[in-house]
């Protein structure tokens, strides 16, 4: 497919190399969490008192059942990470709330074991799926359905759906869920103090509100934002471009967490840790600062060199060519690559639509 793209990316910053490339940038928080770690061992008894009080978990193991998939027990850990497009509350100026939300950004990320390495797949929302009979938030049953879009999980059947959509798909279990949302997303990259990315040529999207001539620019919560939720302004137009800017800002992002000393700066620290605290909606078995002290102690070593980013491997569907269908061959590279705690293959991104897309983010 010919480049079509109106805009590139790339993040700024001191980097050993440059890196290579979804509605919400969600794992922001994961990263964010580690702020955790250094404010928790502050020994400040006030510290954890406020930053649990900001902490609303999601109880979806009592849901999940026991049709899952198998613990593997290997050090690895694998976390669904969602953006909700809820229209509820302050995010309604970004649309009519209709009374529910969908997961418009899906990411599996798989942490390795030793902590020292990381891989991220997006979900694209678009891709047709068979959803697994689940149950919802309120203990009722929803049934399955074939060829639905992905993001129909969380909207029919909230957290519990959505991590059981994605357990059948990729035969993994998942140890933890985290969503994040509009408000959240701004919040966290305002407190940072903005992501410095630099276009090669300009965006421009009514929808997401963005304009950006080419150039350096330090983003703020709105703009980033807007980057995150850009679609028609590049590649095809469809979602796959969008989760290339997705992932070229995560990797922004995640080295701008270093170049401003994030873990060096006592109170900076504190203050990301209280804005991510109140951004997240994590599951119960991380709903407290204790809990995310542990996790997160697995995360702030990670820069944005040590994260293998990839789209979950897809082709446009024959009978809808506006949504996208699962390529079961390549899918099973990466699924069985994350089960064995392996690097995912370049061979399963190959003659992927994802793969035709290239060239919308540096």
């Amino acid at each position: 497919m010919a480049d079509q793209s109106k805009g590139r990316i790339r993040g700024t910053g001191n980097r050993r190399k440059p890196p290579t490339a979804r509605r919400r940038a969600a794992t922001l928080a994961a990263w964010s969490a580690a702020g955790l770690v250094l404010v928790g061992g502050s020994g400040l008894g006030w510290v954890y008192v406020k930053l649990n009080g900001n902490i609303q978990g999601v109880d979806i193991s009592s849901r999940l059942g026991s049709d899952r998939p198998d613990d593997v027990d290997n050090g690895s850990m694998d976390i669904l990470v969602l953006g909700s497009d809820s229209r509820a509350g302050a995010n309604g100026e970004y649309g009519r709330d209709e009374g529910g939300a969908r997961s418009d950004t899906a990411m599996i990320v798989h942490i390795y074991e030793g902590r020292q390495k990381a891989a991220v797949v997006s979900v694209p929302r678009d891709t047709l799926i068979d959803r697994p009979r689940c149950t919802d938030s309120r203990g009722d049953s929803v049934p399955g359905e074939r060829r639905a879009m992905f993001n129909t999980a969380y909207e029919v059947g909230g957290p519990a759906c959505a991590v059981k959509t994605v357990e059948k798909i990729s035969g993994i279990r998942m140890d933890h869920y985290i969503e994040v949302d509009f408000t959240g997303f701004k919040k966290l990259v305002d407190e940072l103090g903005g992501v410095d990315v630099t276009t090669t040529e300009a965006i421009k999207d009514s929808k997401s509100h963005l304009d950006l001539e080419p150039g350096t620019h330090t983003l703020g919560g709105e703009e980033a934002l807007g980057l995150v939720r850009t679609r028609k302004a590049v590649g095809n137009g469809s979602d796959l471009g969008r989760i290339q800017l997705q992932q070229a800002f995560i990797k922004a992002l995640i080295q701008q967490v270093k170049d401003v000393g994030v873990f060096s700066n006592p109170k900076k620290l504190y203050d990301l840790a209280d804005t991510a605290t109140k951004a997240i909606t994590p599951d119960s078995e991380l709903d407290s600062v204790q809990e995310l002290i542990g996790f997160a102690n697995g995360l702030k070593g990670l820069g944005a060199e040590d994260v293998q980013m990839i789209t979950m491997p897809v082709d446009y569907d024959k009978r809808d060519p506006n949504r996208v269908a699962p390529l079961e061959k390549q899918g099973q590279q990466v699924w069985a690559a994350l089960r064995n705690d392996l690097p995912i293959p370049a061979s399963a991104t190959k003659g992927t639509a994802d793969g035709q897309a290239k060239g919308i983010v540096e």
